[in-house]
């Protein structure tokens, strides 16, 4: 029985030595970090004290602790910011639908500012910005080397106010100026018209409202065709859609799909991550679906277009999307100020991430930049037909009914003729659409 006692307690002991052995050199390492954490404030909090009491002009403490803390997150990546009190009020209105600005949507890239879409009826849209340019100017007063915040700060400006903001672009050999006049921009969320027999919504912002506004058109639209049997499809135009509410793109992609995963978000713990799923019913009962994107498509967009893309619900077209598949998330801090951090990525029901790469569509349609018109063009005559020449045969075999059916074919092929020319990737989607439905239902 001793020697039973004597050999439960060895092993104790050597259990215990064991665990001190083991947690002895990871408490140090920790004691250690922990320190080091200690000193570099300690650092921090000399070298704050030296420049309010040495630096050659008085500065103000709060600026100063302000962008401390804004080079601290702006160091982790583009989109992790610090949002002082005004600031974090303003993007709450921005997600309710209706702000001040110049209406576009900016990341930071190399040091200057990369505008990520022109939102639609927007001041810069009217001016002529477009997705991927640079904004290297504002008012004469370089970017380069400000943060992103800083350089929003600069854009802003009273109502009514001139902004000249100059701009690089890639098919241009010469940076040029553009007049912008600051306004008071009032997003609508999403706008549904009916090209032909093909609906088309147009989604421009992911707020509160897209998903109502999204679903209120869709059903107008259906009520004026007379049902839904006297549409081909949905043409759902994701182009410099620059994103927003991550619940909003879940709805509106669920909008359309009848089971499966949306997307799933991933931290650094993967227990922290969620998984968003469909839920049963499709808007269009599951008539055809062509999503458009293009370089001004991000975050919640790609969100959408990855997801339809992955279910095979939805035929994407257009051109690479921007790549941003980053989750932030806005933490309230003291001061009625908030911290933008990112917390996470996304992934598409497929387990792929977008970020940096963007959603490539499945038919890479580009959209062709209007040249100017030549002397040629003014000149250009409608050709001669035979109906034309003089003492050409009438045709007598038709009824008034099937002449009106072939004029109204023929408005209807000029129509599309027309949008081709002012929207070269929106008609291409509603060809696909008279496509499908050409080929009839497929097993």
């Amino acid at each position: 029985m001793k020697k039973l006692m004597m050999a439960a307690a060895v092993g104790t002991l050597s259990s215990v030595i064991l665990t001190t052995q083991v947690a002895g050199p990871l408490l140090a390492q920790e004691n250690n970090r922990n320190t080091n954490v200690y000193q570099q404030l300690d650092l921090f909090g000399d070298i704050f004290e030296r420049i309010r009491s040495q630096y050659v002009e008085e500065v103000d403490e709060g600026e100063l602790i302000e962008a401390a803390i804004n080079g601290m997150l702006t160091s982790l990546d583009p989109h992790s910011s610090y949002l002082p009190p005004e600031d974090a009020q303003a993007m709450q209105v921005q997600t309710r639908g209706e702000f001040g600005g110049l209406g576009i949507e900016v990341t930071q890239e190399e040091g200057f500012v990369k505008v990520v879409a022109p939102m639609d009826g927007t001041p810069a849209e009217q001016a002529g910005v477009l997705a991927g340019d640079f904004i290297t100017h504002v008012d004469g007063e370089s970017l380069l080397g400000l943060t992103l915040d800083e350089a929003v700060d600069l854009m802003r400006g009273p109502l009514g106010s001139e902004i000249i903001v100059t701009i690089v672009r890639e098919d241009a050999e010469e940076p040029f100026d553009v007049s912008i006049i600051r306004d008071t921009i009032k997003l609508t969320a999403v706008r549904a018209r009916t090209e032909g027999e093909t609906v088309v919504l147009r989604v421009s912002t992911f707020n509160d409202q897209t998903y109502p506004n999204l679903k209120d058109g869709l059903d107008e639209q259906i009520e004026e065709a007379g049902g839904l049997d006297n549409i081909n499809g949905v043409v759902l135009d994701l182009r410099n859609n620059p994103g927003g509410l991550l619940t909003q793109s879940i709805r509106v992609s669920d909008a359309f799909l009848e089971e499966g995963e949306i997307v799933s978000t991933r931290g650094r713990n993967p227990a922290d991550g969620d998984r968003f799923n469909a839920t049963p019913g499709d808007l269009i009962d599951g008539k055809p679906l062509v999503v458009l994107i293009n370089g001004g498509s991000a975050s919640a967009s790609e969100i959408v277009a990855g997801a339809l893309q992955d279910h095979r619900r939805a035929i994407v077209i257009g051109t690479k999307s921007f790549g941003k598949g980053s989750v932030q998330t806005v933490m309230r801090m003291r001061g009625d100020g908030a911290v933008r951090l990112t917390t996470a990525r996304y992934y598409t029901p497929s387990g792929r991430s977008i970020q940096a790469l963007g959603v490539s569509p499945d038919i890479i349609v580009e959209q062709p930049r209007p040249a100017p018109p030549t002397e040629e063009d003014e000149e250009e005559r409608a050709p001669r037909t035979e109906a034309d020449l003089r003492g050409s045969l009438n045709n007598d075999s038709l009824t008034e009914d099937e002449i009106q059916q072939i004029e109204d074919d023929r408005a209807r092929a000029e129509a599309a003729a027309d949008l081709r020319e002012e929207d070269y990737q929106l008609a291409y989607a509603i060809d696909i659409l008279k496509g499908l439905n050409a080929l009839g239902p497929q097993d």
